[in-house]
């Protein structure tokens, strides 16, 4: 019996990523997802989330390994079709706890969705967010008006974080940010950096005049009462990543980038 891992391959719907799974899978052998060990993954970053929700989703955690063939490509490898083999043996992997955001809406449903980069709060009308914030259970701020306010991971923090002004936090960091989007009140509040096992709760003060919407990375819940986040330890995800390309040489980076 080999002792090689079993590898699934995956491919965003783009024609480059097509492409190039038809190459890889003339070029190496691979199994269906559901008896892989590990997962190669064509795409951008965007789909690399999607991935990692299908894995979340399923409650099937491997190893997955992008190579990017959409735009930014942050969380992905380089592409390239030769030495996979090689590349798979040498790759560094990187361990990334997800948040877990559960959400009571307005008309009394509950939701409990995770977020892989970040949980985000958003005004769904011309009217500003009034939201009070709360952390482990104390209020710290009993009326921030805004746009909308984010809770990001590391991994996330160059991501929507990142261009709402909140700060770059290395991987590891054992950190999360929060970042408001827009603040109007308090007028010279600019965010928190807070340990990952905080709880961070809000709750939207007057949801009707004034309605909010959470989004998990890409999953949107409407007309929110109140969010809470927090880190969920029970479902770590393995990245990996090129030795000279590795995830937090990238966040550090971004620190440099002008």
């Amino acid at each position: 019996m080999s002792s090689e891992p079993r590898r699934a391959l995956v491919a965003s719907p783009t024609q480059a990523a097509r492409a190039a799974e038809e190459r890889l899978r003339a070029a190496y052998d691979f199994v269906p997802v559901e008896q892989a060990d590990m997962i190669i993954a064509l795409g951008g970053d965007g789909f690399m989330l999607q991935t990692l929700h299908s894995m979340l989703e399923a409650r099937r955690i491997v190893p997955i390994f992008g190579m990017n063939l959409g735009t930014v490509g942050f969380l992905m490898n380089e592409w390239r079709l030769e030495r996979l083999d090689q590349r798979l043996e040498k790759a560094k992997s990187f361990k990334v706890n997800p948040l877990r955001m559960t959400v009571d809406t307005v008309d009394g449903e509950r939701f409990s969705i995770p977020a892989i980069n970040e949980v985000s709060l958003l005004r769904e009308t011309r009217q500003t967010a009034k939201l009070e914030v709360q952390v482990n259970g104390r209020t710290v701020l009993p009326e921030l008006v805004c746009d909308g306010v984010l809770v990001a991971t590391p991994a996330g923090s160059t991501a929507y974080n990142l261009s709402a002004h909140g700060p770059i936090l290395p991987l590891g960091s054992a950190l999360v940010a929060l970042t408001p989007i827009s603040p109007f009140r308090p007028r010279r509040w600019r965010g928190a950096i807070l340990p990952e096992n905080t709880v961070i709760r809000f709750i939207v003060l007057d949801p009707v005049k004034r309605p909010v919407s959470a989004v998990a990375d890409q999953r949107e819940v409407r007309d929110i009462a109140q969010v809470e986040i927090g880190i969920d330890r029970a479902t770590p995800l393995t990245l990996l990543f090129d030795p000279e390309h590795t995830l937090d040489d990238r966040i550090a980076a971004e620190q440099f980038i002008a």
